[in-house]
Formats: structure tokens, C-alpha cells, sequence
């Protein structure tokens, strides 16, 4: 009877604890879905940006063709934003690559201010406020990746939870970040 006791006991632990590494393993699951989900809502807006950023050169250009190395850089930075592997594990070179075309940006809209018929012409005054609305989505998005990425990181790395995460290689997740504060800073738009 001791014995049959013994293993009705050691059974019903072994249930728990496979119960327990089931769920600690789907929980897991669950917040890489979630960051491969929020880094798939910066990738559209990542996309509409792309989209809209040869129209506002184009613009620029016709009103400013002298300015030609910002305009080259702008495509520059668009080019290599847009070779970055657009997933979630590339989180921190997209985020450099991001950076160096919100700086591109930003001294294209600058040059934008010198040119007082450019400002005045209504596709580059939408195309502005689409881009304006475009960054803030964009910032949004990073940060609700950056908020899935820091649930699943917590859960990654603390124990027990650690335990499932290492023996099913859950890998780390970087943040999006930008790295200087230059690029840190959003194309300033004016409707002056």
C-alpha cells in the first residue's frame, strides 16, 4: 500500500510539473508571437514611410535641384534602411538604419524652409502631414515593441521561466532604439 501511495504521489507530481513546463513554455510562445506581431506594425509603418519619402524628394526637387547631396542623401539613407532584414531580430540595426534616414529627413525638411513656394505647394504640404502622421505611428509602434519585447525578456530570463527558456532556446529579443541624439530627434515639420 506504501508503494502504491509512494507512486500515486510521484505520478501526480510529475503531472504538475509537466502541467507547469507546459504552460511556462506556451506563455513563452505567447510573448515572441507578441513581439514578432509588434515588430510587424512598425514594418507597415516602416513601409509607408519608404513609400512616401521618393515622392517628397521628388517634390523638393523640382523647387530645390541644387540641393542635390541632401537630396542624394535622403536616398541614401532610404536605400539602406530598406536592405535592413525587416524582422524582429534585427531590431537594432534596423533602428540605426531608421536613425540615419529620420536625420536624412530632417535636414531635407530644413532645406524645405529656405524655399517659400515649396512650403506653399499643397502636394508638399500633404505629403508633410503624411509624413507627420507616418513618424507618429511609426514611434507608436516602436513602442509597443519595445513594451512586448521588455513582458517577454522579463519572462525569458527569470526563474523558473528561465529553466524552459533555455532548454527550448527562446533567444534574446533587442529593443528598437536609436543611437544618437541627433538621430533621436523626429523631422521637424513646419506649416509656417
Amino acid at each position: 500500500m506504501n508503494g502504491m501511495v509512494l507512486a500515486l504521489v510521484l505520478g501526480a507530481l510529475f503531472v504538475v510539473v509537466l502541467l507547469w513546463f507546459i504552460a511556462m513554455y506556451n506563455l513563452l510562445v505567447r510573448k515572441r508571437i507578441d513581439c514578432d506581431n509588434g515588430w510587424s506594425q512598425i514594418d507597415v509603418q516602416l513601409k509607408r514611410r519608404y513609400d512616401l519619402i521618393p515622392n517628397l524628394v521628388e517634390t523638393v526637387k523640382g523647387y530645390a535641384s541644387h540641393e542635390r547631396e541632401t537630396l542624394d542623401a535622403v536616398i541614401s539613407a532610404r536605400a539602406k534602411a530598406v536592405s535592413v532584414s525587416s524582422d524582429a531580430a534585427h531590431a537594432a540595426e534596423k533602428g540605426r538604419a531608421e536613425g540615419e534616414l529620420t536625420s536624412a529627413l530632417g535636414r531635407l525638411l530644413a532645406v524645405a524652409e529656405a524655399y517659400p513656394n515649396l512650403k506653399a505647394d499643397g502636394s508638399f504640404s500633404k505629403l508633410q502631414e503624411e509624413l507627420t502622421g507616418t513618424e507618429n505611428k511609426i514611434g507608436f509602434a516602436r513602442q509597443h515593441f519595445n513594451d512586448v519585447v521588455a513582458r517577454y525578456e522579463e519572462s525569458r530570463q527569470t526563474f523558473p521561466t528561465t529553466i524552459v527558456a533555455a532548454l527550448f532556446a527562446f533567444q534574446k529579443r533587442d529593443y528598437f532604439t536609436v543611437e544618437s541624439e541627433a538621430e533621436r530627434a523626429a523631422p521637424k515639420v513646419s506649416f509656417k
